[in-house]
């Protein structure tokens, strides 16, 4: 009797943390705003924006959020299940106030474009941008015309589709961003001369099954030969979702935020 009694308090109370989570998770996505960019071709690109408590007083950082695979769509909502829920917090928005986007890359689409030898492990940037990744570039130099942005202080992360995205982005733009996080992602190594002024934290999971870890160990050796002080966190014993440990160390988001061009 008395062990079903303390089984029933057990299940009571993780329901409410249950239930308490969930309602943070809603509460702080209500914070994100619903906005589409639509450009002068009428491509368009569905993103979330979080504000800090704005005014025209000062400039803010802009973070660029790019998440995985498993978030595409159309629906402007998929884009915040993991990771950038954590620049929402009461914390973070009163330590760090900060301009938050969040796009949503179309169904079928990539953020990066990159050729690829699974076997080799050998990423090629190509010429191009894919087209969500255009909108996003393009939907930044609007916000920086619209918007009281600090443009030394542009920041991009993104995690597995989104880390290849982030890469992508900083090798593709290497005079726009002040700083990086890929989280489980990969680039292509022969362009780590062209970033290597833009301070990087790279995350990856040892035991990531989805995407290789050595693809940052090859990133952080060739960042390090091209005189960069990028960081990498492998993380012992975790797969794909390092994400969930890198986007929740208030050191990230601290040494994030120090980062000026």
């Amino acid at each position: 009797m008395k062990n079903t009694f303390l089984k029933t308090i057990l299940i009571f109370i993780l329901f409410c943390c249950l239930i308490c989570s969930d309602l943070g998770f809603a509460q702080s996505a209500s914070r994100f705003s619903f906005n589409k960019y639509i450009n002068s071709k009428g491509d368009t690109l569905n993103y979330r924006l979080l504000f800090p408590d704005y005014d025209t007083v000062r400039k803010y950082p802009l973070i660029i959020f790019l998440h995985g695979s498993g978030e595409r769509g159309n629906d402007n909502e998929a884009q915040l299940k993991w990771g950038v829920m954590n620049f929402a917090t009461d914390q973070a928005m009163t330590m760090h106030p900060a301009i938050v986007i969040a796009p949503q890359c179309p169904e079928n689409q990539e953020w990066s474009n990159f050729s690829g030898n699974e076997k080799t492990r050998e990423l090629r940037l190509q010429p191009d941008p894919t087209k969500p990744m255009a909108l996003v570039i393009e939907l930044i130099h609007r916000m920086i015309k619209t918007f009281s942005i600090d443009t030394s202080r542009i920041y991009i992360t993104g995690l597995s589709m989104g880390g290849f995205g982030t890469y992508d982005a900083i090798e593709r733009y290497p005079r726009l961003f002040a700083a990086a996080i890929p989280v489980c992602g990969g680039g292509d190594v022969s362009r780590a001369a062209s970033i290597a002024h833009i301070p990087v934290w790279i995350f990856h999971g040892s035991e990531d099954a989805a995407v290789n870890p050595v693809y940052s160990l090859d990133m952080i050796e060739a960042l390090t030969k091209a005189g960069s002080h990028a960081g990498l966190t492998f993380y012992p014993g975790v797969g794909h979702f390092a994400w969930l440990a890198a986007y929740s160390d208030p050191y990230m988001m601290d040494w994030l935020f120090r980062q000026h061009k």
